[in-house]
């Protein structure tokens, strides 16, 4: 399509064209390939160069070939040569005189065509050049984009108005709900996943305490829930250290036991089973009965290096019951905690 467009374009249209847009992507590819120093691609910004120049040749040299022009051969036809060598003279022949229906039949000399104004036409070639270049530039601006059709990703509700437990206000400070969600809602969350494609449905962050604790441990978590995975990260303030942690899985339902450190702090992996709940809304009951969900991947981390009590957990599943690597919790807890603050003697 471009090359035939090319080919029907006049001269004076379609030089100034090719000389502007091989100028203008010459001195950009050389400038991109000194900045990247890639030599490939300052040989390409050459080769544009070098063509551009060729096409200014073009020009200039049809541009002096115009005003060389010598002038037209007189109407009559007679040519300088055939004046200067001798011809035969023919016999005189008795002539009729002529008639004016002859006369009228006589054709009349044409009337030279009007060159086009070759200045105007490059003139007008830059323009468009000009307009095209300004609708690329601005066009991503003023058109809607791609994404405006997709799905915004959800975003953790302010909890400036939360009151928060007493728990909270104690040495060492908890972090709150609000903190966990917008240290776990983060852009690249859903690639840690490996769903690169996906965007958050629902975000929220809770700051309550642990349950048989009567109020006085401060236990926040926060949620972001995709269309593959659901992602969960809570923090315990308590003095259970994460050794003793390890002791009490051998007398739980936990699976897959693997201990490990984690940002220079103790952590382990394990495996457990989630609950499912069902909750009737209607005036037909309270509810169906407490059943078990869909397995779930956990690491745990100690809150310190020092491993003084306490520990984040980040929790990952899905309803069909697959589960990501490890190493995808790994990358949650590396992005997540050093936002975090450790606990504080």
């Amino acid at each position: 399509m471009l090359g035939l467009l090319l080919r029907v374009l006049p001269f004076w249209v379609r030089e100034p064209l090719l000389i502007v847009v091989g100028s203008v992507l010459g001195v950009r590819i050389l400038y991109l390939a000194f900045a990247d120093g890639a030599w490939v691609a300052a040989v390409i910004g050459a080769a544009f160069l070098v063509f551009t120049a060729v096409r200014v040749h073009t020009v200039v040299r049809v541009l002096r070939a115009r005003r060389n022009r010598t002038p037209a051969a007189p109407a009559d036809g007679a040519g300088t040569d055939s004046a200067a060598q001798p011809q035969p003279q023919p016999q005189p022949q008795p002539q009729a005189a002529p008639t004016p229906a002859s006369a009228a039949r006589r054709p009349a000399p044409a009337a030279q065509e009007k060159e086009p104004n070759a200045w105007g036409q490059a003139l007008a070639a830059v323009a468009v050049f000009a307009a095209l270049a300004a609708a690329v530039w601005l066009g991503p601006q003023l058109l809607p984009s791609e994404d405006a059709g997709r799905p915004r990703a959800a975003s953790c509700a302010s909890g400036e108005d939360e009151e928060l437990p007493s728990a909270y206000t104690k040495k060492p400070r908890a972090v709150t709900g609000e903190e966990l969600c917008a240290a776990l809602n983060r852009p690249g969350l859903a690639r840690l996943l490996g769903t690169p494609a996906e965007t958050a449905t629902t975000a929220s962050g809770t700051s309550g305490t642990a349950p048989l604790t009567d109020g006085k441990v401060a236990q926040p978590e926060a949620q972001v829930q995709f269309d593959t995975y659901t992602v969960n990260v809570s923090a315990t303030y308590n003095e259970l250290t994460m050794a003793q942690s390890v002791k009490l899985m051998e007398f739980g339902d936990e699976t897959d036991v693997r201990t490990l450190s984690v940002l220079g702090r103790p952590a382990v992996l394990f495996s457990d089973h989630t609950m499912r709940i069902e909750f009737d809304l209607g005036s037909g009951g309270s509810g169906g009965p407490v059943e078990q969900g869909p397995l779930a991947r956990t690491l745990s981390v100690a809150l310190d290096g020092k491993d003084r009590g306490g520990s984040y957990d980040i929790t990952v599943w899905s309803t069909s019951g697959t589960l990501p690597e490890d190493s995808a919790l790994l990358g949650i807890a590396e992005a997540v905690l050093p936002e975090l603050p450790e606990r504080t003697v």
